[in-house]
């Protein structure tokens, strides 16, 4: 069954990359990038939709996540690294052309391979983060709260600190911080097992130690048909940031406010984000 999910490896430079696959191999390809604290599992519910919708559906666990994919150095995790591991998949699953979808730093590599490889893809569906320029406005205004959503950004970058605080209270107190944030128990504990290794832990917290000042690096207005989906209730990303990123697309633009929602819309957005991410990937590439 082409709906079934599949584990694939994908190889791109140096670097082994743990992924899964669903849907047909002709069809389009869907490209679903997580966040952090996320891996793969993160879009287990949108991928056999996708896959039944005739897409190809193939999800990364990115750098530092696969262990095949884990270098040690902090600067290579820098935004030109998590933008050509991208390029990369798609380069390996043989795609001119793709549709991405992102979430958290997922939805961050995803502005930015709008922004520096606009050619490649079909469509662009972020959820949750806005746009990178969007976000350090608001992050740097005074007059609004975003810094203060930010503030755990310091002790993740901290070496040492960031771990401690996800994995000092062993794998029970991570269980706890996922399961805070009204996560079902199928939804934490594939998570619980990857990040209560210290090695992954860590190289994902490379994202956040690497980031600034890259991830807005060179980045400009996005000109690919986009779909932004933000959560009214999330506590990490405000509302600022979410309403000021249509002024950074100048392409096909839809914002859709999940109200109510937090920040964790690939595990509970349900069928609403489905239906909108379908309806995005099957008609939102049409004036491209």
């Amino acid at each position: 069954m082409t709906n079934a999910i599949e584990s694939i490896e994908l190889r791109v430079g140096p670097h082994r990359f743990d992924a899964k696959a669903a849907g047909p191999a002709g069809g389009e390809l869907v490209l679903l990038c997580h966040g952090f604290p996320q891996t793969s599992h993160a879009w287990h519910k949108l991928m056999p939709a996708l896959a039944a919708a005739g897409f190809r559906a193939v999800a990364p666990d990115g750098r530092g996540v696969s262990p095949g994919a884990r270098p040690a150095s902090v600067a290579d995790y820098e935004i030109e690294h998590l933008v050509a591991d991208v390029i990369g998949f798609a380069d390996v699953l043989g795609a001119e052309r793709f549709h991405f979808v992102g979430h958290d730093w997922g939805g961050l590599q995803g502005w930015q391979v709008a922004g520096r490889h606009p050619d490649r893809l079909i469509t662009l569906n972020v959820l949750s983060t806005p746009h990178n320029c969007a976000f350090r406005r608001a992050r740097e205004a005074g007059s609004g709260d975003q810094a203060q959503r930010s503030a755990y950004f310091e002790i993740f970058r901290t070496p040492g600190a960031g771990e401690d605080m996800w994995i000092g209270n062993g794998r029970e107190g991570l269980r706890e911080l996922y399961a805070a944030a009204g996560l079902s128990s199928d939804e934490v504990d594939p998570y619980v097992e990857v990040f209560s290794d210290r090695a992954a832990l860590t190289g994902m917290l490379n994202w956040y130690r690497a980031g600034e000042p890259t991830w807005d690096r060179g980045l400009g207005r996005i000109a690919v048909p986009t779909l932004y989906c933000w959560g009214s209730e999330d506590p990490a990303l405000g509302r600022e940031a979410a309403e000021g990123t249509a002024e950074w697309v100048e392409g096909p633009y839809r914002f859709e406010e999940f109200e109510g929602f937090g920040h964790w819309l690939p595990e509970q957005g349900g069928p609403r984000l489905e239906a909108v991410l379908l309806e995005h990937l099957r008609h939102g590439g049409e004036s491209a």
